[in-house]
């Protein structure tokens, strides 16, 4: 389920009220002004729109599926795109690198021309640590066989969950990368695919920064 969200501000409720009117023509029987008030309402929206008045949230219920990397993604990652910010405190075991790996494989295809990825995570203290640095530097190396640079930093005080990218938009997973669900078994659906692997029930708020003082 998603919402999206147009402020209080005069271009949004002028849109409001144009799209008000164009239906009321339109209940009329009165089809050409209805068609014009139309035409001007979307116009009114796209700029919104286009001035970063935006807000949409996705509220991904228990073993939904659908909701694959590329699947939510893929609207924000246009050509403008060269730099990709992702701040998750766990990019720590085997299944949590691997997610961060298909979120990487995403970012280098086109149209996005990626260039740096930044991530910020939290060291893992414990028998998994060599894991964790051997896998992100193994990472780190194949993106820079792509002419992609990887810069790793540890946060020991990290807790909140954030992806930006350099066109402004600003995504927020209530669960970061982390809101799959184990497969059922290594040749089940969903095992590759991530868009028919079942989710953990999680919220995702999308923002552009010039609707938020958060950057």
């Amino acid at each position: 389920m998603a919402k999206s969200g147009l402020g209080s501000d005069p271009e949004s409720c002028a849109a409001i009220t144009v799209l008000s009117r164009a239906v009321k023509l339109d209940e009329e029987g009165r089809y050409q002004p209805a068609l014009v008030c139309y035409q001007e309402g979307i116009d009114l929206l796209l700029q919104v729109l286009r001035d970063g008045k935006y807000h949409k949230q996705i509220k991904i219920e228990e073993d939904a599926t659908g909701f694959g990397y590329e699947t939510l993604f893929q609207e924000y990652l246009t050509e403008s795109v060269t730099e990709v910010w992702i701040e998750d405190p766990y990019i720590r075991q085997t299944h949590q690198l691997y997610n961060f790996l298909r979120f990487c494989e995403m970012l280098i295809k086109k149209p996005c021309k990626v260039k740096t990825i930044h991530l910020v995570t939290s060291l893992d203290k414990g028998f998994g640590n060599v894991q964790q640095s051997s896998g992100l530097n193994e990472i780190k190396e194949s993106l820079r066989t792509h002419g992609v640079l990887l810069e790793v930093e540890y946060s020991s005080s990290l807790h909140d969950r954030e992806i930006r990218f350099n066109n402004g938009w600003v995504i927020k997973i209530g669960r970061g990368l982390d809101y799959f669900k184990r497969p059922r078994g290594q040749f089940s659906l969903g095992y590759c695919d991530f868009d028919l692997r079942p989710c953990h029930e999680t919220t995702v708020d999308i923002f552009h920064t010039k609707h938020t003082k958060q950057i």
